[in-house]
């Protein structure tokens, strides 16, 4: 056998030796002094001191593990899932532990206040609580001077601006990189002036650990003030979470108290884990903090302001979300207590990975909003918004699988080299799940991209140009292609998650196919509206908001489906045609328009004269601001169209851009009539003699006869 094989199984050995003859050394060493002997040497008293060391002994009892670890054989466990009864065993024992600490508590105190006396008296007598004291003064003092250093900073800040995006991110980061750099040196004056000196290890465990949780504390605070900025309306300042004054200023104290008395916990048990106290004696001081966090979360749901942000609705009333809200937080604290840990643990990440999640949409659409959303009152996300808070959705939520994983005792990295049933399935939706998340992050993407060109697309250009043409287009295509993008995302979404769920998706595909084709039998008429509907598009048939006729059926066209196109009637009613019934289509609003118009005028009618009249009305109309626009050739007189019964048709016309020649021919027609009016001439109208011998004596007697009437009427009213 190779001598560094022999090394590696004999190390395990030798370092169990080790720890028993120290342990054994120790505890002669603890005998003696307790009986009245000689006095120990010198090297003896050094060799003591080393051993009470905290750093000594947790070296030790890392190498003790390790050792063990290596020496003793691989034990089958038993099921992760207790059952009823083996929770019922392990609480019992839990609370057995605990009260057995609440017995042994001031014991156990009375041994870590004995090792932190013979630190204190080692550094003098100076308590370590004067010392994060001081300590904390010298940390004030150096934040004092970078405050006096950074005042141009400061009014730099004071006066930037955050109207547009770019602002906002330059404002936010040099608020954030201030607001570290002022935690920083409050830091490095109290923790790094500590440091500097030699103190005695428990010593300089309490009062570095302290001073590390004021650290916390101050960051976390400066964290939230920069976030939420509960003077922004006072100091000008942008608050990035969208709350109001009220709530900035109420979350941003309990947030900070919270996560500062959190770093004042952990510190405490971390130490009182160094001073030697057992693991429930530690556990009943954490259940003991914990219900000063709980005490603090429950305050600041009954103490929170009625309205969170503007606008916000609610079907549950105010008073019944703070009992949930409390009921929660006991619940919670509970499951802690009692050491079911996975039930905390899921019950924590299913309450604040939602929240979570709407948070940073709204913070991130509040920093990513442009001045002219604001002004339309309408918002466009763009496309960084769309990735940053995507990316940031997919990093919450692979965070709260892992702590899920790591909480539900889950390897993940174990699971790729395992085969079994339950984690083939589980592996399939760990897969399914981030292909809905890349899934959703490019279909957000596509979505904002159409949305934004349709947004550009709402300002109406010159009637007729090209861009005007180009804008109609845009907006007649890019819905359909969105729907269509839609339904292409959902499918392949779909059916890559049936496929990391091993699902063979080649017979569902064919399957699909053949259902397909047995469909497209029985529903020919949708699939031919659908064909017919891509075809009517590619040829440009029509636009969105273009008048068209078909058959019986005309309107402007207002929308369109994959199957149908939705058409407004003039007179209000709205008809929905299938692609395949529109037939030959009448388009009534592409390029121009030449409006026809006759005028019947009297056979002496000076014909010369009525030519000049027109054409003169026709140029004073093409130079009317109103009509220029739309005019494409001013009016003319094209001659006499016929002779008809009472008179001569005179034949006009006009070319105007599509549907603005009726209000021309109504200006025109009225200028016509009266400039004809002032000049003699008149316009025929239609009408009927009647002669004959016996027929003129009829009408003159029933002419009298009507005449005698009238009269007797008037004279005896009714």
């Amino acid at each position: 056998m190779p001598l560094l094989s022999k090394i590696r199984m004999v190390r395990p050995l030798l370092i169990g030796a080790t720890l028993v003859s120290i342990l054994l050394c120790a505890s002669i060493a603890v005998a003696q002094s307790a009986t009245p002997a000689s006095p120990q040497p010198e090297s003896v008293q050094r060799f003591i001191g080393m051993f009470s060391d905290p750093d000594v002994q947790r070296f030790l009892q890392q190498q003790s593990e390790a050792a063990r670890v290596v020496t003793e054989p691989p034990v089958a466990t038993p099921n992760a899932d207790p059952s009823f009864s083996e929770f019922a065993m392990r609480l019992r024992v839990h609370v057995s532990s605990l009260l057995g600490a609440i017995k042994s508590f001031p014991s156990e105190t009375m041994r870590g206040a004995a090792m932190l006396q013979g630190d204190v008296q080692a550094n003098g007598g100076t308590r370590p609580i004067f010392l994060v004291a001081a300590f904390v003064a010298v940390g004030l003092a150096a934040q004092w001077l970078f405050w006096w250093i950074s005042a141009g900073w400061r009014s730099w800040m004071t006066r930037a601006p955050f109207a547009t995006v770019r602002q906002r991110v330059i404002a936010l980061a040099a608020r954030l990189l201030w607001a570290a750099c002022f935690v920083l040196s409050f830091g490095l004056g109290s923790i790094g002036f500590f440091l500097l000196f030699q103190w005695p290890p428990i010593v300089r465990e309490i009062v570095v650990g302290y001073l590390f949780a004021i650290v916390v504390f101050r960051l976390a605070s400066a964290l939230f003030d920069v976030l939420l900025a509960p003077r922004a309306e006072e100091e000008g300042r942008f608050r990035v979470i969208p709350i109001t004054k009220d709530a900035a200023g109420h979350w941003a104290k309990r947030l900070g108290y919270l996560v500062g008395w959190y770093a004042f916990g952990w510190v405490t048990i971390r130490l009182l884990g160094t001073h030697g106290f057992s693991v429930p004696a530690r556990q009943l001081v954490a259940y003991a903090l914990g219900l000063v966090l709980l005490v603090i979360g429950i305050e600041a749901v009954w103490r929170r302001p009625s309205g969170l942000t503007a606008g916000q609705a609610s079907r549950i009333g105010l008073r019944a979300r703070n009992w949930l809200w409390t009921v929660y937080f006991v619940a919670v604290w509970l499951l802690w207590v009692v050491g079911a840990m996975r039930l905390f643990w899921i019950a924590v990440v299913c309450a604040a990975l939602p929240g979570a999640i709407a948070l940073t949409k709204a913070s991130i659409d509040n920093i990513l909003r442009s001045s002219q959303d604001e002004e339309d009152s309408h918002k466009r996300g763009t496309v960084v918004s769309v990735i940053v808070e995507r990316g940031i959705r997919a990093a919450l939520i692979v965070g709260a699988i892992i702590l899920l994983a790591n909480a539900l005792d889950i390897r993940l990295t174990q699971m790729t080299m395992q085969d079994s049933p339950l984690l083939r399935l589980v592996r399939g939706l760990l897969s399914a799940g981030i292909i809905l998340l890349v899934v959703d992050l490019a279909w957000s993407v596509v979505k904002v991209l159409i949305d934004r060109k349709l947004g550009d697309t709402e300002t109406v250009l010159e009637v007729g140009s090209e861009r005007e043409r180009r804008r109609t287009r845009l907006r007649t295509l890019l819905p359909i292609l969105r729907n269509f993008l839609m339904i292409l995302f959902v499918a392949v979404a779909i059916m890559m998650a049936l496929s990391s769920l091993g699902v063979e998706i080649g017979p569902l595909i064919a399957g699909a196919g053949v259902v397909g084709v047995a469909i497209g039998f029985g529903a020919q008429t949708v699939v031919k509206d659908v064909i017919s509907g891509m075809f009517y598009l590619l040829d440009d048939a029509f636009r969105v908001g273009e008048y068209i006729q078909s058959g019986s059926y005309k309107g402007t066209v207002e929308s369109f489906s994959l199957r149908s196109v939705k058409l407004r009637h003039h007179r209000g009613a709205v008809y929905i045609v299938p692609f395949s019934e529109l037939g030959a289509v009448q388009n009534m609003s592409r390029d121009w328009v030449i409006e026809k118009m006759t005028i019947t005028v009297t056979y002496d009618s000076d014909i010369e004269k009525a030519r000049k009249i027109i054409k003169k009305i026709g140029l004073e109309l093409f130079e009317d601001p109103e009509f220029k626009p739309t005019t494409l050739e001013p009016l003319k007189m094209q001659g006499i169209d016929s002779l008809g019964d009472s008179g001569l048709l005179l034949r006009m016309k006009v070319m105007t851009l599509p549907g603005q020649q009726f209000t021309l021919k109504r200006r025109a027609l009225r200028m016509i009539h009266e400039a004809f009016n002032e000049n003699g001439i008149k316009l025929a109208v239609p009408t009927v003699q009647v002669s004959g011998g016996k027929d003129d004596a009829v009408a003159a007697a029933a002419q009298q006869t009507l005449a005698a009437h009238n009269a007797a009427a008037v004279a005896n009213p009714a």
